[in-house]
């Protein structure tokens, strides 16, 4: 189910299993009560676990031993998912194994592995996505003789003409009105305001990059400079919809189509823009950042410079609001109101204010705007899920100097039903995204 299940794919094989199945043989022969708590470490943390890279997936995999490696296996009435299908079997004869094995389904359904029915959809979306990028791939570049119609170059060129028709002026300084860069009595330009300058210089090298390249792209076709490599890719780019790898290497995050990404592209540069000419505004559009850690960054040391706090101390709690973002009055006195974020393998239910199973075929629900407070020595609020939050649906990112994944952003704590526990939301594959891919 990719990222549904694992955010990395890992080469898990026969001898973790058979290491495993031995620790098992060694707990069971020499102990007289068996250590249930050390089954389930030595299992997950060393013989699997020394695997495993990415943290959130570490946590997935000792929810699922968890499933197994419990006494309650022991009892006859357990079962590993709630349509009772898939259980240990009652000891009985080789006949009455064998014909246990033989009744379980052929292809095992997404609820053996505690996720919802939507699964089976991502997963064949998922397949059809890379049947229709293959498709692509072979699609000649020319079409034969005789064609009726506009041909790719001139298809090409139109689109390069709207685009730098749409594409934004970039961001300066000079336009910034007198609250946005306010020089503090330290001296200091306050932790936000130094993350927008951040941000503006990320989208100028990028719109410069967009700019620069739908020049050349079109001087190229017309034979007044040579096509290199990269105009030869945009052009091609540009006939499949997906967005040029010119551009990518400068891009934000996303796996979006090609119209897709440059409407989205649009919209952060205007909120940029707003808040450089307006000055601070009073809710965040978190998909907005090239790097949204660093603003999550800027947030908790503009608290820890008003409170006078270390900010290696400092985290966020969350506090759901139940208005939408567009009827924010005031700016909060501590933190920041984030919206935009779509939870993934669940749904806020507003009414009781926890989060609830997905409904069939609604494979994303956006999250109401969210107040993320500063906290000192903050810890987990009980009956909530910490859920990860990611840039793409693609989870998977590349492990940074702090041994976090590039993908990650931070992770909010949403408010569960007693009765369920976080398990349930684990097993899911439960996450917020910034970005959906289309």
């Amino acid at each position: 189910f990719g990222p549904l299940g694992w955010n990395i794919r890992y080469a898990f094989d026969e001898s973790d299993l058979e290491t495993s199945v031995a620790v098992l043989r060694r707990f069971i022969a020499e102990q007289e009560k068996m250590p249930w708590e050390a089954l389930n470490y030595v299992t997950g943390q060393i013989n699997y676990g020394g695997r495993v890279t990415d943290d959130w997936d570490r946590r997935c995999l000792m929810a699922i031993l968890s499933i197994y490696l419990t006494p309650d296996i022991l009892r006859d009435d357990y079962t590993f998912s709630k349509s009772g299908i898939y259980r240990a079997p009652k000891i009985g004869s080789l006949n009455q194994l064998v014909q246990y094995f033989s009744d379980l389904p052929s292809t095992d359904g997404p609820e053996v592995f505690g996720m919802h029915e939507n699964a089976d959809v991502a997963f064949n979306s998922q397949e059809s996505s890379n049947l229709m990028f293959t498709l692509l791939s072979l699609q000649p570049r020319q079409t034969g003789g005789g064609s009726v119609g506009i041909n790719n170059d001139d298809l090409v060129i139109q689109l390069a003409n709207s685009y730098e028709e749409l594409c934004p002026e970039i961001l300066r300084e000079e336009e910034a009105g007198p609250t946005t860069f306010v020089i503090q009595p330290n001296g200091l330009l306050t932790s936000l305001a130094i993350c927008l300058s951040q941000e503006m210089i990320k989208f100028n090298r990028l719109l410069q990059t967009i700019t620069s390249s739908l020049r050349d792209i079109k001087q190229a076709i017309r034979g007044f400079i040579v096509m290199s490599a990269d105009l030869d890719s945009m052009h091609t780019a540009f006939l499949n919809n997906q967005v040029p790898s010119i551009w990518e290497k400068v891009s934000f995050a996303s796996l979006k189509s090609l119209a897709s990404w440059f409407n989205d592209l649009v919209f952060r540069v205007q909120f940029l823009r707003l808040w450089l000419t307006k000055g601070q505004p009073l809710v965040f559009p978190l998909p907005v950042f090239f790097f949204p850690q660093g603003f999550m960054t800027a947030s908790l040391q503009t608290f820890a410079r008003r409170h006078q706090e270390a900010i290696d101390g400092l985290s966020f709690k969350f506090n759901i609001l139940s208005i939408p973002a567009e009827e924010v009055t005031e700016a909060p006195q501590d933190g920041v109101i984030i919206h935009g974020l779509y939870l993934e393998g669940a749904r806020y239910n507003p009414v009781s204010k926890q989060i609830e199973d997905s409904k069939p075929g609604k494979m994303f629900e956006q999250l109401p705007a969210i107040h993320f407070i500063p906290e000192v020595n903050h810890i987990q609020a009980p009956h909530t899920f910490q859920c990860p939050v990611y840039k793409t649906a693609l989870r998977k990112g590349v492990l940074s100097t702090t041994g976090m994944s590039t993908n990650f952003v931070v992770a909010i704590e949403l408010p569960i039903n007693p009765n369920d526990g976080e398990q349930k939301w684990i097993l899911a594959g439960v996450a917020a995204l910034l970005n959906l891919t289309d």
